[in-house]
């Protein structure tokens, strides 16, 4: 197997980087020198480091020590692995050393190195040109030559040179900046004395005739940091700007939001980033250790944002909100913002050493951005139970795969490395802390997050220098309680046998969707924190000393009115008798809104999987949705019967499960009505917006003609909470005129997450000749890159274009995969595009797909494609009797 890490014979110190970027060129470009600082720690024949093919290399040397330049027999690039060697006539001592390097390239639009991007269109129909860099995980290759990979830190110097009217940012302030021109400034200036092999960047800027009206800035130099965290852009920006000001250092700290346009829909991005600085300072006892913090706001972005230190970048979808917008937007937008302040802490100061230990990164700015700091920023939000469907579900539907993979996860492959930003490094990474903050309790936890942080500042950790933090503020050995559910894919399902007497024999075995599960896969035992709550005459009380540490063991409950794993904290499924279900199903009240969220959660999905028959999970849900007025349950019986409409979406059950959905969910529309009003607390928002959704999707002839009257009379201006389920219904129940409203919206939307609105109503459209115009669209200059799966997943939602979607994307694999490169874009459209076929000939075709195509780097997202599909269709097979029959007794 290739080996895809560089040596350790030679490391980098610093680098000093000059960047002139040509915005105005065709196509735009850069050309940049890089100065790189060697530590050289045993004697070597050669220099091996990253460089991508794309990066056209004009000049290099080698310097021994501070002037003495080494003669080079021979500089060679390996494509495949994206590194370069340069291979020495004699042996590079122990030491120090610089390599030089004048390279340029095109600046692409594939959102990956150094590439362009183009602000909307203002008044005047005129976009702007802009560019920017998106690093993580190994693209700084792209935009200079290093060593990329996060153990090989180092400090940073840039200078960026751009024209007089553009601004530039990088991860530091600007130390200085005055007119440039090759003439005038000397590559000793920005390289140090020891630079020999020219006297001026005349060489790098040889296609400026006139160089006047160019600017230099030069950057503060940057802390000790990994290559995929540097960060630079230029363009037309404007910003707004406010201040954070230390309770740990009392120092001042700027903090500012770019963009090329409408930077007052930033001011919510804004405020979220101070409200984060402060927070986090408190828990960590740490300052946060920049001069400044910009985000800059990018229309044409591969992922939701990104952590650069100092200079966080993101999608305008993100980061843009306005009075316009829905709560699901606010509530992206400030997750979003804390998430990536977290990372300034969990990354930046302390990342990991390879890319295994991912998780320590991403999960824990999970936790933060989505659970921690909201709780305390935004406490109306109740984001503990948005938690639970953002993340805890999200982990166990991607775990109880057996594609799934552990935690920390081997990647050896730095081509694959993509592929593990996924659920289980996030939002399972993620769920296990929550379940080990709540175990040791947060106090606990925090003083050992922060032990953990401040041992390895500015240096790189691995998983037990955590567990060792968490250890030492506990007093007792973390390792030993959770290596299981970090070192090992899966987690359990609990499974309950009433004794009688009070007594209960729980056992553990490995959950998978498929519920076939083989003896060889079911060889871990989980440290599972039981949460026994009993509920008795004085209330409520939970067991937290309970916990199973074998297969199986006996335990008494306190009362007959008990459940497992109180509040859902737990990352593990449980799986009641029958009768007991049945009990909780009338004893749904003596439980909180999390508990029966649990409930369903897991009756639903053991369902899904075989554990247990559907119809048992469908006794719950029509139980616990009697009387039932809280968002979160309701979300949660809203998805199973989802669900089943989806897997039986050909079938004549469909009709009856979606009665049943209107059954249920159209009492709450009467109730609630379609207007919102000023004093609405988020979660009445998010109910009312829930039910109206339902019955729509359902076919609910009221609801649908109000939705209907409401596009007709308000048009785009609809309430925001409601203008997806409104754009998708006046669309799917429309013809021509309501797809180009649609359009109208997608190419002008009054905030940017109105355009993603509009891709959901144009792949609603059932009309084939509309529904080709969508699919035509897609390879079009029209949609960008990174809105291109959220087309495959509107069609995936699409009964009626489902198939289309998916044979589009077979049919154009070539041209999809050419297009997308290794970027996020493509991965995300497998997903979205055979996410809900549930037929034996559709499982075929994608199978056969799969083998007769160059399907190798995108092997993990098909392979959980294809067992989702397999689910679906063996749920279909083994429970359409057992689901009718409880319809024909129930009516």
């Amino acid at each position: 197997m290739t080996d895809y890490r560089l040596p350790t014979s030679v490391r980098p110190t610093h680098y000093e980087l000059a960047v002139r970027t040509d915005l105005a060129a065709s196509p735009p470009s850069f050309e940049a020198e890089v100065a790189i600082s060697l530590e050289v720690l045993e004697d070597t024949p050669s220099v091996v480091f990253h460089m991508h093919p794309s990066l056209a290399v004009t000049h290099l040397a080698l310097n021994a020590g501070v002037t003495h330049e080494l003669p080079i027999s021979a500089l060679s690039t390996d494509a495949d692995t994206e590194r370069a060697t340069v291979t020495l006539a004699d042996p590079l001592k122990t030491g120090s050393a610089k390599l030089f390097i004048r390279y340029g390239a095109e600046l692409n639009g594939n959102m990956m190195g150094y590439y362009r991007s183009n602000s909307d269109p203002d008044e005047n129909g005129k976009r702007l040109v802009y560019a920017l860099t998106q690093f993580e995980p190994t693209s700084a290759r792209r935009a200079l030559p290093c060593w990329d990979e996060p153990l090989f830190k180092a400090t940073f110097g840039v200078t960026l040179i751009a024209r007089e009217h553009e601004v530039v940012l990088a991860n530091m302030d600007a130390e200085s900046s005055g007119p440039f021109s090759p003439a005038a400034v000397k590559l000793a200036d920005v390289f140090g004395n020891e630079y020999t092999a020219g006297s001026t960047l005349a060489p790098v800027f040889s296609g400026t005739p006139n160089p006047s009206g160019w600017v230099a800035t030069r950057f503060a130099r940057t802390p000790l940091m990994s290559t995929y965290l540097a960060a630079w852009a230029c363009g037309e920006f404007a910003h707004i700007e406010a201040t954070h000001t230390s309770a740990l250092t009392g120092k001042a700290i700027p903090l500012r939001v770019y963009a090329t346009n409408n930077i007052d829909q930033a001011r919510m991005t804004l405020g979220a980033t101070a409200s984060a600085l402060k927070v986090y300072e408190e828990l960590f006892g740490i300052a946060y250790p920049l001069p400044k913090l910009d985000t800059l706001v990018a229309h044409d972005f591969d992922m939701g944002a990104m952590e650069n230190w100092g200079l966080i970048t993101g999608r305008a979808a993100a980061y843009f909100v306005n009075k316009r917008s829905s709560l699901a937007s606010l509530k992206r937008c400030g997750t979003i913002q804390c998430h990536e302040v977290a990372h300034m802490w969990f990354g930046n100061i302390v990342t990991m050493k390879w890319w295994d230990n991912l998780w320590l990164n991403e999960a824990f700015a999970t936790l933060m951005g989505s659970l921690v700091l909201p709780e305390r920023i935004w406490p109306e939000w109740k984001m503990a139970g948005e938690f639970l469907e953002a993340h805890w579900e999200r982990a166990l539907s991607l775990d109880a795969k057996r594609s799934s993979h552990p935690i920390q996860v081997e990647c050896p492959d730095s081509n694959k490395i993509a592929t593990i930003f996924d659920a289980i490094s996030y939002s399972k990474g993620a769920s296990v802390l929550r379940m080990l903050m709540s175990v040791v309790g947060e106090v606990k936890f925090f003083q050992g997050v922060s032990a953990y942080l401040n041992k390895h500042l500015y240096g790189n950790a691995e998983m037990q220098d955590l567990w060792d933090g968490i250890s030492s503020a506990v007093g007792k050995d973390i390792g030993e309680m959770m290596n299981a559910w970090t070192m090992r894919v899966g987690f359990p399902v609990v499974r309950v046998e009433e004794l009688g007497n009070g007594k209960i024999k729980l056992s553990q075995s490995r959950f998978l969707s498929t519920g076939d599960l083989r003896s060889d896969e079911d060889e871990t035992t989980w440290w599972v924190p039981l949460e026994i709550k009993s509920v008795g005459k004085d209330g409520s009380q939970v067991d937290h000393s309970a916990v199973l540490s074998a297969r199986s063991a006996e335990y008494t409950v306190r009362s007959d009115t008990f459940k497992l794993n109180a509040e859902t904290v737990g990352v593990y499924r449980v799986a009641y008798t029958p009768e007991r279900l049945g009990k909780l199903g009338l004893q749904a009240a003596s439980f909180s809104a999390a508990d029966r969220l649990g409930l369903i959660s897991d009756a639903s999905a053991l369902a899904q999987a075989g554990y247990t028959s559907t119809s048992g999970a469908l006794v719950l849900a029509t139980a616990l949705a009697k009387g039932e007025r809280e968002y979160l349950p309701l979300s949660r019986i809203s998805s199973f019967l989802s669900a089943l409409a989806g897997a039986w979406w050909e079938l004549p059950l469909r009709e009856r499960i979606d009665k049943l959905r209107i059954e249920i969910f159209k009492p709450v529309v009467e109730r609630m009505g379609y207007e919102s009003v000023p004093t609405d607390e988020p979660e009445v928002q998010e109910l009312r917006r829930l039910a109206i959704s339902v019955c729509a999707r359902a076919g609910d002839a009221d609801v649908l003609s109000a939705l209907k009257e409401r596009f007709a009379s308000q048009g785009a201006a609809i309430a925001p909470d409601l203008r997806q389920i409104t754009f998708r219904t006046v669309a799917a129940h429309g013809g021509e005129k309501e797809y180009e409203a649609m359009l109208q919206v997608y190419e002008q939307p009054p905030v940017p997450m109105a355009r993603n609105d509009a891709i959901w109503a144009l792949t609603a459209a059932r009309d084939p000749k509309l529904m080709q115009r969508t699919v035509d669209m897609i390879a079009s200059d029209a949609v960008k890159d990174q809105d291109v799966y959220l087309f495959f997943m509107g069609m995936a939602a699409n009964p009626a274009a489902r198939r289309n979607g998916a044979q589009y994307l077979m049919d154009q694999w070539d041209e999809l995969n050419k297009r997308f490169h290794a970027s996020y874009g493509l991965r995300n459209a497998i997903a979205g595009a055979f996410g809900a076929l549930s037929s034996k000939e559709d499982l075929a075709k994608v199978e056969t797909f799969i083998k007769d195509n160059d399907t190798a780097k995108y092997a993990t997202i098909l392979e959980q494609a294809v067992e989702g599909m397999r689910a679906r269709v063996a749920w279909v097979e083994r429970d359409t009797d057992d689901v009718s029959s409880w319809f024909a007794i129930r009516e």
